[in-house]
């Protein structure tokens, strides 16, 4: 249930998506979703945990990354950004879904930064500071970096259908994701 409510409120967002629509394509009764969250809200907030618990792995791979002494500070930054790289093309529809909802002012966009953006920034950002202040990556704005990265990733990959009007990488996935990791790579050189 929350995968198909994931998938609609991405394609709809808050306001367009109903219970009785994530019910019919989840091939459930209406009141078995009334019944575990209660409410659309609830439903919406279980499915931005859910989101938090796939990004989870990654946000304690990119910390590990922040005390392993034996890389440099510019691999430190290519590991968090090959991990980030690998959860996009596991969960494309999670970049979807992040578009969607961050178009929403209030306090469901209060939540989605607080669950999705603000964790991975805080492990994120040092890791981008750290290279910069060893002369591994050109002084800039660190957050304006990483959000550049980080949204750039996520939307060529999310929004693979609109690439493939100009290119055929999305009907190749593996190579697709290696281009991808080679210019996201290239971007920080």
């Amino acid at each position: 249930m929350l995968r198909t409510a994931r998938r609609i409120f991405a394609l709809r967002g808050y306001e367009a998506t109903s219970v009785r629509e994530i019910a019919r394509q989840a091939e459930v009764d209406p009141a078995l979703i009334a019944h575990h969250f209660g409410s659309k809200e609830a439903l919406w907030l279980a499915v931005v945990e859910q989101i938090k618990q796939l990004l989870d792995p990654m946000l304690e791979t990119a910390a590990a990354l922040r005390a392993d002494a034996s890389l440099s500070p510019r691999a430190r930054v290519e590991g968090c950004l090959l991990a980030f790289i690998d959860r996009v093309f596991d969960q494309p529809d999670i970049g979807i879904f992040f578009s969607t909802a961050a178009t929403e002012e209030g306090e469901r966009l209060n939540v989605l930064v607080d669950t999705m953006v603000r964790p991975f920034h805080d492990v994120c950002l040092p890791l981008f500071s750290d290279a910069m202040d060893a002369g591994e990556l050109r002084r800039c704005d660190p957050a304006l970096l990483f959000s550049l990265l980080m949204q750039g990733i996520s939307k060529t990959v999310a929004y693979a259908h609109v690439l493939r009007a100009v290119s055929t990488l999305p009907d190749e996935p593996e190579r697709f994701k290696l281009e991808l990791t080679d210019v996201a790579l290239h971007l920080l050189r």
